[in-house]
Order: structure tokens, then sequence, then C-alpha cells
């Protein structure tokens, strides 16, 4: 099995018709994912390589029963496209778009969770993919491998390597998803961790987390009173300077808290086992499988 996505979702990408979407949607299409339609207000009518454009996500739709929407679009109409996709009837909203403002993640996230029952993965985030599957998103899918390991990130590079380290040692992934750092993600790693918990297919989790914000120490109690499956996971930014303001939208660190010290203490007294480096992801799943 998997989570959010499979060989049966269908997929409409929101700016089909721009570089970046058409590149990537044709890249998801040719992995085997079913890429069955993209919107662009003026252009519906019109295909790009036999995927049929439509003004509307409504349209889209309803005329390939659409379920999971790509979105590519500049930032300035993002958060109108991602609630055009929510209550156009997509179930998981995969937005790749960086640099939306704060402003708009926040009232984007508040009706979401007010006013419909779709899934939001990003913003700012490399999407995901079910090895094997399907591939929604930018994740490169050469460097996975199916299996039972699900994978969750704040960071896109880091999800990358951490699949590398698994595959490169023949254990497979059920599921790798990049959740995305902004300050206002839609989906949460306790979200993630929950779906993975639930999936019969999934026998362990990797978590990726960096400096800034509560989320993994959220994520860590979460995991202390409901994950009966191991963990491993690695915290970025332990080198960092205290004070020092990283480059990272999510990388906020107040007082004691969003430091990787603490983050690592309250993971692994979860019952986690939370490495050092990246390299080591591999290797520790490995043993943490075995018994």
């Amino acid at each position: 099995m998997s989570i959010l996505i499979d060989e049966n979702s269908r997929v409409v990408v929101q700016g089909l018709t721009g570089r970046e979407g058409q590149f990537h949607a044709l890249r998801n299409k040719a992995y085997g994912t079913n890429v069955v339609a993209g919107t662009r207000p003026g252009k519906g009518g019109e295909n790009v390589e036999g995927i049929p454009i439509f003004d509307t996500i409504k349209d889209a739709v309803s005329e390939t029963n659409a379920d999971v929407a790509l979105t590519f679009v500049p930032p300035s109409f993002a958060k109108e496209a991602v609630l055009e996709a929510a209550f156009g009837g997509c179930k998981l909203i995969v937005c790749i778009t960086e640099g939306i403002p704060a402003k708009d993640e926040a009232e984007m996230y508040d009706i979401l969770k007010k006013e419909t029952d779709s899934l939001l993965l990003g913003p700012n985030c490399p999407g995901l993919i079910s090895p094997g599957k399907a591939n929604v998103g930018i994740m490169p899918h050469e460097i996975t491998l199916p299996g039972n390991i699900g994978v969750v990130s704040r960071s896109g590079t880091l999800t990358y390597q951490a699949v590398h380290e698994l595959t490169k040692l023949n254990i497979g992934q059920s599921t790798c998803i990049g959740i995305g750092g902004d300050p206002v993600p839609g989906m949460s790693f306790i979200d993630v961790i929950e779906k993975f918990e639930k999936d019969d297919d999934t026998n362990g989790i990797v978590m990726i987390g960096e400096i800034g914000g509560t989320a993994e120490e959220e994520a860590a109690e979460y995991i202390k009173k409901n994950i009966s499956k191991p963990v491993v996971s690695y915290i970025a930014g332990v080198t960092a300077p205290p004070g020092k303001k990283m480059g990272h939208a999510g990388a906020i660190v107040s007082g004691n808290k969003g430091t990787a010290k603490v983050k690592i203490q309250e993971l692994t007294s979860a019952g986690a086992t939370v490495v050092k480096t990246p390299t080591e992801i591999g290797e520790a799943m490995k043993e943490a499988i075995s018994g």
C-alpha cells in the first residue's frame, strides 16, 4: 500500500502550460502517474502532449474525475488556485509554489480547515511519491525503490538524501513526502505520521526535521503516545549559531524553543532513533526494522 497517492490517483496540474509545470508534469506522466488534465484560464480546449487543458478546476474534475491537484502557479495567484482546487473537488492539493505571502498562507489554511475536507501538502514543498505507483511533484523518482518505509521531511533536498540512503541498502519506500518548511504549512508531521501508522504496508518511518518552530516537538509527543512502528529521525541545524537568522522560511528559533538540541531530546525521549548525520539514516532504519 501507500498513503495519499497510488496508481489510481488522477492528477490535474494547475499551470500545466508554464515551463516548470509542463516539465515536471510530463516527468510525472512518464513515470506512470495518471496526469489527466491541466488548467489555465483562457487556454481551455488546448492540450499539452495529449493532456487536455481546461479553464477551471471544476471543468477538469467534471470531465476527467481528477481528485489530486498539482499546483504550479505564481505566488500571487497561489491562494486562489489552492482554494479553487479544494472547492472544485480535489481531495489532495500539492502546492509546489514558493514565496507565497504568509498572510495568504494563513488565510488559505484557515479556509481549507473550516470549509473543506481537502488536504494541502505544502506550500513550498517537493510533493510526494509512492514508488512504483505515482509521483506528484518534483521528486526524482530515479532514487526511489518500492517498499515499506515511509519518509516525511520538512526539507526537500534532505528528503532526497534520506530516500537515497535507504535505496542504497535495498530498503524500499511506501510513500516519500516533503511537507515543506514555510511558517504555515498544510499537512504537518503528525498528519503524515498518523497515516503511516495506519498503513499496514508501512513498517517504519523516517522523519527529517530542522531548526525552527515546534513541529518536531509536537511530533515527538504524538510518537510517544500513538506510534508503534520504529522511527528514525534526523534534525538539521545542529551547528547553527545562536541568534543567527537562517535562510529557510520556517527556521525561526525563539529562546530555547525550536533548537536542534531540544528537538533531538524530545524525539529521543519519545523512542525515536535520532542520527547525527543524514548518511546514517539507512543503516539506522535497517537495524530498527531487523529487530
